[in-house]
Parts: C-alpha cells; sequence; structure tokens
C-alpha cells in the first residue's frame, strides 16, 4: 500500500531524515516510535505533501507520490492528523466535521462517513454545536481523528494521538484506533512510549536521529531488552 525509500527530507539546511525506508501492507497498524524532535512527525508529513525538500521516493498502491501537492495525495486516499489537532477553533464540532470532507471522493460519501463517525464518536454528535475552542484536550483530539475519517481516507496517518491526554482520554483514543482498523482502515501512527499502543502493532519502526534503527514485529520488540527499557516503558 505505502512503501518509502530512502526518503530525505530537508527544513531549509537541516536534514531531518535520512535514507528512511518504511512499508505500511493494507489493513496494518504500523507504529513509529522514538524520542521527541527525531523525526516521527516530519516523516508522516513528507508522506503526506506537508514537507518541501524531499528526496528518494514515496508511492502509494503503485504510484509516485514524492513531492505532491496536500490535496492531490488526499483525493487519493491518504491524511495526516496532526499531533497539535489544527482546527478550526471558532467553528462549531459539525463545522470542523464538515470540513474534512472538502475533497471530490469525501463530498461524495459525506453522509455515510459522518454516520460513520457518528458511531464511533458519540460524544462529539452530542456536542456538534460546541465551539471547538471549548474542547478539552482529549475531546479535541476525537475531533481531529474524526475529521480525518471524514477525508474518506483509506491510510491515516496520525502523529502522536495520546500525547498530553490524561489516561482515561488516552484508553479512548486507543480503542477507537483500534476499532478504525478493524473496519478496514490502514493506520500509520507515530508515538513515543507507550505499550498498550505496541500491543495492537502489525509492525513497529524505531526512528532515532532522522534514521531508522529498528524494524519488526510486537513480538521482536517486547523481546529485545534495550527496545523495552529505553522506548517502550517497561
Amino acid at each position: 500500500m505505502l512503501k518509502v525509500n530512502k526518503l530525505n527530507a530537508y527544513y531549509g539546511e537541516s536534514h531531518i531524515l535520512k535514507d528512511v525506508s518504511v512499508t505500511v501492507d493494507q489493513g496494518q497498524v504500523v507504529v513509529m516510535m522514538g524520542p521527541n524532535g527525531h523525526g516521527k512527525s516530519t516523516l508522516l508529513k513528507s508522506i503526506c505533501g506537508l514537507v518541501d525538500q524531499v528526496s528518494g521516493e514515496v508511492s502509494y498502491n503503485g504510484e509516485d507520490i514524492t513531492g505532491s501537492a496536500a490535496d492531490k495525495i488526499v483525493n487519493l486516499g491518504v491524511t495526516y492528523i496532526a499531533e497539535n489537532r489544527e482546527l478550526f477553533p471558532y467553528m462549531s464540532v459539525k463545522d470542523n466535521l464538515k470540513l474534512g470532507a472538502y475533497s471530490k471522493n469525501a463530498r461524495a460519501n459525506e453522509k455515510k462517513n459522518m454516520e460513520w463517525v457518528a458511531d464511533l464518536f458519540p460524544k462529539l454528535i452530542e456536542r456538534q454545536k460546541q465551539l471547538a475552542s471549548t474542547m478539552s484536550g482529549g475531546e479535541a483530539k476525537m475531533l481531529a481523528i474524526a475529521r480525518g475519517l471524514m477525508s474518506d481516507a483509506d491510510l491515516l496517518c496520525i502523529d502522536e494521538p495520546a500525547l498530553g491526554l490524561q489516561p482515561s482520554y488516552r484508553m479512548d483514543i486507543l480503542e477507537i484506533i483500534k476499532e478504525i482498523s478493524k473496519q478496514g482502515k490502514t493506520v500509520f501512527l507515530a508515538e513515543q512510549n507507550i505499550p498498550q499502543l505496541i500491543e495492537m502493532a502489525d509492525k513497529i519502526y524505531i526512528m532515532e536521529e532522522g534514521s531508522i534503527s529498528f524494524e519488526g514485529s510486537k513480538d521482536d520488540a517486547f523481546n529485545n531488552e534495550d527496545l523495552k527499557e529505553i522506548f517502550l516503558g517497561l
């Protein structure tokens, strides 16, 4: 589904990603872990057309999308859900959701996807008239994920979904991601050290200083003593 081959990314003269290669297959949950500031977010943004200076290759369903515009990539079925949520604070929950359906494919399926989102996030629908700026951190993260689903994407690139959330909301978010995967969506996550997230992963990567230092299954990760101590928090 998604293949990244020797991807390099730059911000100005800063070389952030260094020959990064990853593969995400249809229906998988793939987790990219590593310390803050080491390139995880840049990788997701580069895949989704949000970094200007890239080289290497990113392909999606066999089509080269390296350096393509973000709107084209969304139309192909890939969406980025930002760490900082990037909601429209003075618009209602419902209007934020509707803005997620801006692409051609998503507009055609807006009603169906709104019904799906309502099943996944009943709290959001109860508060559909509420301004996004008045939501708690956990509620806002749910809204960001729900808006990403409204794009009708098949591949969700989710950046730090549990960052800064209290434990109850964190577990809610993880359960929602699990349910999204069960319903056929492919998920590529960037996170730090949440063992519960690892348990649902089909594949795990570790990124350090812009390069991949580990690739393997969750069993490989849990059986690696260095990873357990440093990255998995066990």
